[in-house]
């Protein structure tokens, strides 16, 4: 999978990628099971239901599943989302967002086709006719067969140099490109023409598992230093580098629209036209209201009675594959400390700040302890350091232990300077500033001097990549089950991905293990065992999990949380 962690900003309704994990902002929501309905229908729940929510099952599909002949032709969708850009490169550290990662859904290869649960996975016929994995001469081989028909929007054949062209960008080798994970591919020892252009075959250095899971292609144009770094920005290359459902029709800073791709050799898409718009928290809900909008994400009781009054309108929630986080930014010289960092993390009461996301929606779960595997998963285990747990004295006397002393002001400081550092949050959600301010009040109950940082929703990749933060909150979304193996991309030592910039080698070769082994139960518990040591360096913890919560317009078909489920963007449509 590409548990690219892709940044999100957690209160999205956004479609996710492949085996990297992707980033995201912080704010979505759920609640609890009670009132007339006993399970949450797949359809959705009408807005106008009275009771308390009910729970969704955990591998759940909630986005009103429909068969390509009960849907309407040529429709017509609008949508919100968080940021458009800058950067277009999905695969690069800087365009690895989960908002990114829902446009490239339009126009960009898919090869790989999940269930619900992840438990199965076929390949995307329209690129990809078959795959096999085999042991050549003692080594793992992959060999994939692609579609005759498959091309580049270029019209450049899809081959064996689609997945070279990948290979290039994304195995590590290259310190001039910018990855945001090189899991797998650091692993290939060669990639190379099969009987035909058509067909190419892998070869592993080291046995990767899932084989199949890191496997993605890119046009070998884009695989050329100068385009990988800069040539994305502000140009989305949809005409050239794409091949997918759908082209752009127009696009600005603040909105983008999709249309049918001339060239797409595949079932033609349901909607003629998709357009995203870039909105504040408020305004979205507000825009959904208004009819301006077709999916609105959730996070409070508020939003809930604001679209009430929206006729034939139903709530859909299911289970995130998803984890809220706080990232310390070791770059910053106060933060080097890992004393410093450590006291912080035993200062934050992450249960009352799960209590603040999750208030009005009565959604109820225990703190996670995991950033790689999720609670509702076999295997999870609570892998934060028992010194870590919220405790006032702790942190002081850790603090004091590593020399600082307690001002009359009510803060340490050391050789004369006090423990002073930021919070970044973004956008206007209410929630939003109740974190902050209760991140504030704890932070100074321990004598750490924090100020809070609100920026615009539009600046949240900006800013995280720029590294122009000290502490923020953010979160890691993976569209397929298997994100436990990108351990390497969220604490790697030089992992492009790794926002805290705090790693050890000894932590990189326990978190590098998870792969080589090909039972996902010895997967995970390796996975256990590398994110015990990796957490213990006080660079980022985890804080709530938490459900993808959203409205939908009466009749929106194949769109909403349906757990790993793959729903190819053709096929989302109107019913009939």
């Amino acid at each position: 999978m590409r548990k690219t962690s892709v940044l999100v900003k957690c209160g999205a309704v956004a479609a996710s990628a492949a085996a990297i994990l992707a980033l995201a902002a912080c704010g979505n929501s759920g609640g609890t099971n009670s009132g007339q309905y006993k399970t949450q229908p797949a359809s959705g729940i009408p807005v106008t239901y009275s009771g308390k929510l009910p729970m969704p099952d955990k591998t759940g599909i909630y986005n009103n599943p429909k068969s390509r002949d009960q849907l309407k032709d040529n429709g017509t969708v609008t949508y919100s989302t968080v940021e458009l850009g800058p950067d277009w490169n999905n695969l690069s550290v800087n365009g690895n967002t989960s908002y990114m990662q829902t446009m490239w859904s339009y126009y960009m290869p898919k090869l790989w086709i999940y269930n619900a649960d992840g438990s199965k996975v076929t390949p995307n016929k329209n690129y990809l006719t078959d795959y096999n994995v085999a042991t050549v001469n003692g080594k793992q081989t992959i060999t994939l067969n692609f579609n005759p028909k498959a091309k580049w929007n270029d019209g450049t054949d899809i081959d064996w140099t689609a997945v070279q062209a990948y290979y290039t960008v994304q195995s590590g080798q290259n310190s001039d490109y910018t990855p945001a994970s090189t899991t797998g591919w650091e692993q290939v020892e060669s990639v190379r023409q099969g009987t035909s252009a058509k067909q190419v075959v892998i070869t592993m250095k080291t046995p990767y598992y899932p084989a199949y899971s890191f496997i993605d292609i890119l046009h070998p144009k884009a695989a050329n230093v100068a385009t990988y770094t800069n040539g994305w920005v502000n140009n989305p290359h949809d005409t050239d580098f794409g091949a997918g459902p759908y082209i752009i029709k127009s696009r600005s800073d603040s909105q983008i629209t999709f249309t049918p791709n001339p060239k797409w050799w595949g079932d033609k898409p349901k909607m003629t036209t998709v357009t995203y718009k870039v909105l504040s928290d408020q305004a979205e809900i507000n825009a959904f209201k208004n009819g301006e909008i077709n999916a609105a994400g959730l996070s409070s009781a508020d939003d809930i009675r604001t679209v009430k009054s929206v006729a034939g309108a139903t709530i859909r929630r299911g289970w995130a594959s998803r984890v809220r986080v706080f990232e310390i930014n070791t770059k910053n010289a106060t933060l080097k400390d890992i004393a410093v960092r450590k006291a912080f993390v035993q200062s934050i009461n992450r249960k009352e700040l799960a209590k603040i996301a999750f208030s009005g929606v009565d959604w109820d779960e225990t703190v996670p302890g995991s950033e790689l595997v999720y609670q509702n998963q076999a295997g999870y285990e609570d892998n934060m350091p028992k010194e870590s747990a919220f405790n006032v004295k702790n942190a002081k006397a850790t603090l004091e232990k590593a020399g600082y002393k307690l001002g009359s002001d009510g803060y340490y400081a050391k050789d004369g300077k006090a423990l002073a550092f930021s919070y970044t949050t973004f956008g206007d959600d209410p929630k939003t500033k109740a974190l902050g301010l209760a991140v504030q009040k704890m932070a100074k109950a321990s004598g750490l001097k924090v100020s809070i940082d609100n920026k615009p929703s539009s600046d949240f990749s900006k800013t995280i990549t720029s590294g122009s933060w000290d502490i923020v909150g953010m979160g890691w979304s993976s569209t397929t089950p298997d994100g436990f193996n990108s351990g390497y991309q969220l604490f790697g030592s030089d992992s492009e991905s790794n926002y805290s910039f705090v790693g050890e080698k000894s932590v990189d070769e326990e978190l590098k293990k998870t792969t080589s082994l090909d039972k996902v139960s010895d997967q995970i518990k390796q996975a256990n065992k590398a994110e015990k040591k990796a957490l213990a360096l006080y660079g980022q913890f985890p804080y709530a999990n938490g459900p993808v919560m959203g409205v939908y317009s009466k009749g929106l078909a194949n769109y909403g949380p349906a757990g790993y489920q793959t729903t190819l963007v053709e096929n989302i449509g109107w019913e009939k």
